[in-house]
């Protein structure tokens, strides 16, 4: 169980490999367009998730102390609850938030995404997951989080992109 408070930065370069999930992206696009698609809450909604998930929104409100409550509706019509607090909202640069079901969930994660322009122009867009155990994280990767971290990531750079 994670016990770190929500306002409690995390070292990322200190994260134990074991607990980790980390995934990156190239995307065509300056960082600024990037990490607007992830801060406006008028465009993370059309593409955030999985191919084939919508997300329908109760509160959305992406800054620093902020959160967003939604649930994620699969191809299949079934309804996953998602709560993010943001811990740390620095754009263009990263985004750090809890990530779990709801306030209270002992599977949440932490989350941060950077953006960093490259000279040509693109951007690399990393998302990291630091979970509450190996043994969370093992499961998550079971399931299928870094397929599905890929094509969420690959809807963003559509999106941006597109």
């Amino acid at each position: 169980m994670n016990t770190q408070p929500a306002s409690t930065l995390v070292d990322w370069s200190a994260s134990p490999l074991d607990r980790e999930v980390v995934l990156a992206r190239v995307i065509n696009a300056d960082r600024v367009s990037v990490c607007q698609a992830w801060t406006d809450p008028d465009q993370i909604v059309k593409w955030f998730g999985p191919d084939g998930f919508v997300c329908k929104t109760y509160d959305i409100d992406i800054r620093t102390g902020g959160l967003w409550r939604f649930d994620m509706i699969g191809p299949d019509g079934t309804c996953y609850s998602n709560r993010m607090d943001f811990v740390r909202v620095e754009a263009p640069y990263r985004i750090e938030a809890i990530h779990g079901q709801d306030a209270e969930d002992p599977d949440r994660f932490r989350m941060l995404v950077t953006f960093d322009q490259q000279q040509n122009g693109n951007t690399v867009v990393t998302l990291r997951q630091l979970h509450p155990t190996p043994e969370r994280r093992e499961l998550v990767v079971g399931f299928g989080a870094v397929e599905f971290g890929g094509q969420t990531l690959g809807k963003l750079a559509d999106h941006v992109v597109g």
